[in-house]
C-alpha cells in the first residue's frame, strides 16, 4: 500500500472548507492508502481518524485576518516526504508550500488540490498592503505549481486562471461534493424551535468563516436595511473567525452561533442561505445549503457561477451591491413558491453532480 501524505494549513479542529473537505475524503481513501496528515496544532477538541496518522505542528503567536499559521518547521516536513511515496497538498502557506517543494526535489509524486485562488484569498483576507499580498502570493503560488505533477482545480474557470498565469502542469477537474442523504430539507418549524427562534421568524442564514474575504459587511447592511421595514427577520451566522467583527454583530443582536461540528440542524432552521463573498471557488456550504433544500443567493465567483442558475437554483448578486441584495431577499420574502421552486432545484443540482463517491474515485486515478 502506498504511503499518502496529506499536507494542509487548515485542519481540524478548525473549520472551513479544506477541513470540511478533508474530513470527507480521508476516511474514504484510507483503505486505498498508508495515510499521514501533517497540519497545524488548532486549539480544540483533536480528532483521531482510524489508520491514519496525524502529524501536528506548533502555531506561530502572530494572526493574518482570522487565521493564524503554523511555524515554518522545514526538517519535519523533509523527513515526512522522504518516507512518503505521494505527495498530496492542500495549500501553499508554511506547511503545504515546503511539501510542494521538498517532493518535487525528492522526485516524489506532488498532487496539489487548489480549494482557494490564494492570491485573492490571501489579498482579500489582509486589512493592509492588499495589492503588495496579492503580487507576492501570486509569484509565490506560481513558483510552487509549476513544481507539481498535477493540479487539482475545482472548475474550468480556474483551470484558465492557471493557463493565464502560464503555470504548465497538467490539471484535472474535481469537483468537491456532499452527502445528500445527510444534507437534506428537515422540518423548519422544529428546527427553528430547538435554536429558539420562533417559527414565524424569517430566517437569513450564512455558514462559513468570518474573514474579510467573506464580506459579511454587505450582508449585515442588507439585512439592517430589510429590518426596517420587516420585524420578522433573524440573521443567523454560523462560524467563528475575526473577533471584532462577531462582536459587533452581537451587539446588533445577530445570532453568532460560533463553530459548529454539525450544521445541519442550522441548515434546516434557515429560510435562505446568502454568500456574499469577495472570491470563492466552489463554496462546499453554499452546496451542503443546496443539498439541504434552501433557495441561496450568492455572488458570482469562482466555481459557482458556473452551478448555480440565477432563477432556476439560486440567485445571483454583484459584489458589495447592498441594494441588490436587499431585492433578491425580499423576492424571496414575499413568494413562497419561489422559495420552493429555488430550493427543490437546488436540490436536484447537488443530487446529480456533486457527491463525495464522484470525489473520491476522481482523486484516486490522480493520485495513483
Amino acid at each position: 500500500m502506498k504511503e499518502l501524505l496529506i499536507a494542509t494549513d487548515s485542519f481540524l479542529p478548525r473549520w472551513d472548507g479544506v477541513a470540511r473537505f478533508l474530513s470527507e475524503v480521508i476516511p474514504r481513501l484510507s483503505g486505498s492508502y498508508k495515510i499521514t496528515v501533517v497540519a497545524p496544532d488548532f486549539r480544540g477538541r483533536k480528532i483521531k481518524i482510524p489508520k491514519v496518522r496525524i502529524v501536528r505542528i506548533p502555531l506561530q503567536k502572530r494572526t493574518i485576518g482570522d487565521y493564524t499559521p503554523s511555524i515554518l518547521d522545514l526538517r519535519k516536513i523533509k523527513r515526512l516526504v522522504e518516507t512518503s511515496d505521494i505527495i498530496f497538498t492542500q495549500s501553499i502557506g508554511p506547511i503545504g508550500g515546503p511539501a510542494v517543494y521538498y517532493g518535487q526535489k525528492l522526485k516524489k509524486k506532488v498532487v496539489a488540490f487548489m480549494h482557494s485562488v490564494e492570491w485573492e484569498l490571501v489579498s482579500k483576507s489582509v486589512k493592509k498592503y492588499k495589492k503588495s499580498t496579492y503580487h507576492i502570493v501570486k509569484r509565490f503560488a506560481r513558483y510552487l505549481y509549476r513544481r507539481c505533477n498535477v493540479v487539482i482545480v475545482p472548475s474550468h474557470h480556474i483551470k484558465t486562471d492557471l493557463e493565464q498565469e502560464n503555470i504548465k502542469t497538467k490539471t484535472r477537474i474535481i469537483h468537491v461534493g456532499t452527502d445528500s442523504g445527510w444534507f437534506k430539507p428537515g422540518i423548519k418549524s422544529k428546527a427553528k424551535k430547538k435554536l429558539g427562534i420562533k417559527g414565524d421568524r424569517f430566517v437569513i442564514g450564512f455558514v462559513g468563516r468570518v474573514g474579510r474575504e467573506k464580506n459579511l459587511e454587505t450582508l449585515e447592511k442588507a439585512f439592517f436595511k430589510l429590518r426596517k421595514k420587516y420585524d420578522h427577520l433573524e440573521l443567523l451566522i454560523v462560524g467563528t473567525g475575526l473577533k471584532e467583527d462577531i462582536q459587533r454583530l452581537r451587539k446588533k443582536g445577530v445570532r453568532v452561533m460560533g463553530s459548529q461540528d454539525h450544521v445541519l440542524p442550522f441548515y434546516q432552521a434557515m429560510d435562505v442561505h446568502v454568500l456574499p463573498s469577495l472570491t470563492e471557488t466552489s463554496s462546499i456550504s453554499t452546496i451542503e445549503a443546496m443539498a439541504c433544500g434552501l433557495p441561496v443567493i450568492v455572488t458570482p465567483v469562482g466555481f459557482l457561477k458556473e452551478y448555480i442558475k440565477s432563477g432556476v437554483n439560486g440567485l445571483v448578486f454583484r459584489t458589495q451591491q447592498v441594494d441588490q441584495l436587499v431585492k433578491k431577499i425580499e423576492l424571496l420574502l414575499h413568494n413562497d413558491d419561489l422559495r420552493k421552486r429555488l430550493g427543490k432545484n437546488a436540490r436536484i443540482t447537488i443530487k446529480e453532480r456533486f457527491t463525495w463517491g464522484k470525489t473520491v474515485k476522481k482523486l484516486r486515478k490522480v493520485l495513483g
